[in-house]
């Protein structure tokens, strides 16, 4: 361990008093208080004690950790200012994954990370940066084991990135005051092209902010009762660095024009150069007339100048600095006319609406809420007003997960949320766009059905399967039937056999009037386009899908719901559900520009190809076409039974499916409680069997046998999770190695922990669904063995986090004991070669004897300044 002197009192003080000040932002003044550092370093050496008494001399505060754990515990609950984590190393831990857990959690938001590397040898190139950059690190340091170097590494830091973040830290006050103004407000470029409008904007004339955002608001439908020529010269004021402020008109979406009462000011940026303009929105009373108030205001740099004659475009025009009583009067009489009341222009305001024929149902809802405000108290006006602030959103359905559930220190769970919920690719950097038609994935190819189907093949082809095969299929309507052992005993081509036996007991080949051999044909044909090299995603786990489907087709309630089309309909989407399925996930494919993303605009990208490869395969031949003997009429509506039943697998749109289901269903449940009878109210049972309310709940059924496998016996659940993972863990890697971003950076096979990712999965997707599924479908087997299974996960996940501490605990003190004998033989060679050295009045010291990582504790300055005294 390398020795430093102590730093003089006197320097201390020098270096605490910098970093205590204060600052400007504008009109802010921000306090900036001393910065904290974090260092993960898996062993001392010179070059975490540098750092140590750099932060020591500078009056820092300053943690310690040795492994990824605790240095994620530490931040979560210290939320250092400055990460410094040692990369050259990697036995210890992984730096760029610790980086990445780091940022995925929101304390990380502000946090400077520095990624401190092995010095390179001059006649070799020196690593490049990026790989750091993309994993999420601020800063690199080379290593270098000087403690002036290290301070003034530090002291940089915080005179320069620092102090940005805390600017940036004060923006986000800006920001939560400019959400909740009542003003509109709208900021845009110097070109006008629009960058932010708050709510109140939205809501006043009804555009939402994605449809604004990157359009020119010159662009904009204008309305007609505003003058082209007076608007021209109120850009030609803005141009010049002069404010504006007067009443004009503005059209709102839905056509309305709109008096409103407008204040835009420009933004000088760097160099004096207008880099923004503000525009501040404020409706006019009903009465307004543009030509009998108008009032115009120019401010230059820090000087008011006369108003600009605008005299020829309006009757009048006054400074309202100067307004004397009468005209205050006046201007009173021309927004509450005499007579006129505030309620009765919210009352012919909501009549002029109610008079507006409007066919959406949404715009009805908000109608009749319109209405039911008029004539209620504060509290329940306010309380409505809430209420449709919600139903204007787009994103009805999604939901905002509380602290509660998705912890912040929970990295496993939001991570897993956060990628299984995410369709949409990353933004990449120019060196990854370069990049992408080498690594473009091959979308489908020519379809060539010769090779795997037979010419001719008997009449009957159950009575063809061989024995053993024939047996276990005899098992196949148990919800316990082992798929396993189907994929055993056919070589991993359970599909074609385990849905023909299912199709019979279903009639399918007779609702669709085709022959068994065309069935098997084009059972085959589907099956050899499922990928068996994929671990999970393979046709054995389409066989478990349809498996899982025709269970729950044969529940009571669903028989008495469902005609055959409806059966037959759900089966066929099971089975086609995930064919040609890469074993990535759509965000991976968007990632890396694959054809399939750019066919299907990075939108459902599998679960559209999927889909229509499934209906491009059956066309392709007679003897594959299972649909041909069908009419139009059937076909077109078997078709958009199956195409809505696949899409409806795609994890972005989970929780819309199932606040929908529950919300059909609800009725008839409640209803049925309330009878105690089989199948409820008759009204109920109508309501459901009509088309809209049956296509949801086809949705579950195929939603809930997708994911069916944590409801399965242990020995399946547990398999088909291990599958999963492996994918995850391959695509993982992938990415990696194409320098994709990581869609899902917890599942590293080095790190990840699978009986705690699928407890994440059961508490964030599972339990809700299938408990709304058991209460309408009645399955209460399932629920025992998800009940079952959550208990043996939870046990898995207590043992591997018992066998890591144990095996911390051991590597620490190993450590400790290694570490104890390098200080005793560096401080007697010290000794021999230094001896003079306190007779100079300087005093060497090892830092030594600091708290195991195993026990989860922090190291902090002072503890080593007390122990050094």
């Amino acid at each position: 361990m390398s020795c430093f002197c102590l730093p003089q009192k006197k320097q201390v003080q020098e270096y605490r008093a910098v970093s205590e000040s204060e600052l400007t932002f504008g009109p802010m003044r921000l306090k900036q208080h001393t910065m904290s550092i974090l260092l993960v370093f898996g062993k001392d050496d010179g070059q975490s004690d540098s750092f140590w008494f750099a932060a020591d001399k500078a009056g820092y505060k300053c943690n310690l950790a040795r492994n990824s754990e605790t240095a994620l515990d530490i931040f979560l609950d210290k939320h250092p200012d400055v990460v410094v984590i040692d990369h050259r190393h990697s036995k210890h831990f992984d730096a760029e994954t610790l980086c990445r857990s780091i940022r995925a959690t929101k304390a990380s938001k502000y946090t400077i990370l520095i990624a401190v590397t092995k010095k390179t040898s001059s006649d070799r190139e020196e690593a490049p940066i990026l790989p750091l950059l993309q994993a999420g690190f601020n800063r690199r340091f080379i290593e270098n084991h000087n403690v002036g170097t290290c301070l003034n590494e530090l002291v940089s830091i915080e005179h320069g990135e620092l102090r940005s973040q805390l600017k940036l830290r004060a923006c986000d006050a800006l920001f939560a005051a400019l959400e909740h103004s009542s003003d509109a407000i709208e900021i845009t470029s110097k070109d006008h092209i629009v960058q932010y409008v708050n709510p109140a904007y939205e809501s006043m004339l009804g555009y939402t902010l994605d449809e604004l955002l990157g359009k020119d608001i010159r662009k904009l439908p204008n309305c007609e009762k505003n003058n082209a020529e007076h608007q021209e010269n109120v850009f030609a004021q803005l141009k010049k660095g002069k404010s504006w402020e007067g009443t004009c008109y503005a059209k709102k979406k839905t056509g309305e024009s709109l008096c409103h009462h407008c204040h835009i000011l420009p933004v000088e940026g760097g160099g004096g150069k207008i880099r923004h303009y503000v525009a501040i929105r404020n409706p006019a009373p009903e009465n307004c007339q543009l030509d009998r108030y108008h009032r115009d205001c120019e401010h230059s740099d820090h000087h008011s100048s006369k108003p600009h004659d605008y005299r020829s475009q309006r009757k009048g025009s006054c400074d309202m600095r100067s307004i004397s009583s009468s005209d205050v009067c006046h201007l009173a009489d021309l927004f509450w006319p005499p007579g006129g009341h505030i309620h009765s222009r919210r009352r012919d305001s909501a009549a002029r609406i109610h008079s507006m024929t409007i066919e959406a149902p949404i715009n009805k809802v908000i109608n009749i809420i319109n209405a039911a405000q008029e004539n209620s108290p504060l509290t329940v006006v306010q309380a409505l007003d809430k209420v449709l602030e919600i139903l204007r959103t787009t994103e009805l359905y999604s939901p905002h997960l509380t602290s509660q559930q998705v912890r912040e220190e929970d990295q496993m769970t939001s991570d897993l949320v956060g990628g299984l919920m995410s369709s949409q690719g990353s933004v990449r950097s120019a060196e990854q766009e370069q990049g992408t038609t080498k690594r473009r994935m091959s979308s489908t190819d020519k379809f060539s059905h010769h090779s795997h189907i037979p010419q001719q093949l008997p009449a009957t082809m159950l009575s063809q399967v061989p024995a053993d095969i024939s047996r276990l299929l005899e098992t196949e309507p148990q919800w316990e039937f082992n798929i396993l052992e189907l994929e055993r005993l056919t070589n991993r081509r359970p599909l074609a056999y385990l849905a023909m036996k299912t199709f019979t007991r279903f009639n399918v080949c007779e609702f669709l009037n085709t022959s068994e051999t065309t069935m098997w044909n084009w059972l085959q044909l589907i099956e050899a386009k499922y990928h068996s090299s994929n671990k999970y995603h393979n046709s054995t786990h389409a066989a478990d899908v349809m498996q899982s489907t025709a269970y729950f087709l044969e529940r009571q309630r669903i028989k008495s719901l469902f005609d055959h089309m409806d059966e037959v309909a759900s089966l066929i989407a099971a089975v086609v559900h995930d064919v040609d399925h890469p074993g990535k996930t759509n965000a991976f494919l968007v990632n890396a520009g694959n054809d399939l993303a750019l066919v299907y605009n990075d939108l459902a990208v599998l679960e559209s190809h999927h889909v229509s490869l499934a209906f491009r395969l059956s066309a392709q031949n007679d003897d594959v076409n299972i649909f041909k003997n069908l009419e139009r009429d059937d076909f077109r509506a078997m078709r958009q039974m199956i195409i809505d039943m696949v899409l409806a697998t795609e994890l972005t749109k989970h929780f819309e499916h199932l606040s929908k289901f529950v919300n059909c269903t609800k009725h008839f449940v409640e209803k049925e409680e309330e009878d105690f009878s089989l199948n409820g109210s008759q009204d109920a049972q109508t309501t459901l069997s009509l088309p809209e309310n049956k296509a949801v709940i086809k949705r579950m059924i195929i939603k809930c046998s997708d994911v069916s496998n944590p409801a399965r016996p242990f020995y399946l659940c547990k398999e088909w999770a291990l599958r999963i993972a492996e994918e995850y863990f391959q695509q993982t890697d992938e990415e990696k190695s194409l320098g994709l971003p990581v869609v899902m950076p917890v599942f590293d096979r080095k790190t990840c922990s699978i009986p705690k990712s699928q407890i994440s999965f059961i508490d964030f997707f599972i339990n809700e669904m299938f408990e709304a599924w058991d209460d309408f479908a009645d399955v209460p087997d399932l629920i025992g063995y998800l009940q079952e299974n959550y208990r043996c996960w939870q046990t898995q996940q207590k043992e591997e986090q018992d066998k890591q501490q144990k095996q911390s605990s051991t590597e620490q003190e190993d450590g400790t004991e290694s570490e104890q004998t390098t200080e005793n033989g560096a401080r007697e060679e010290q000794q021999m070669s230094n001896g003079d050295l306190e007779s100079t009045g300087t005093k060497k010291v090892t830092i030594k004897d600091r708290e195991p990582v195993a026990q989860q504790e922090s190291l902090t300055v002072e503890d080593v300044s007390e122990e050094l005294s």
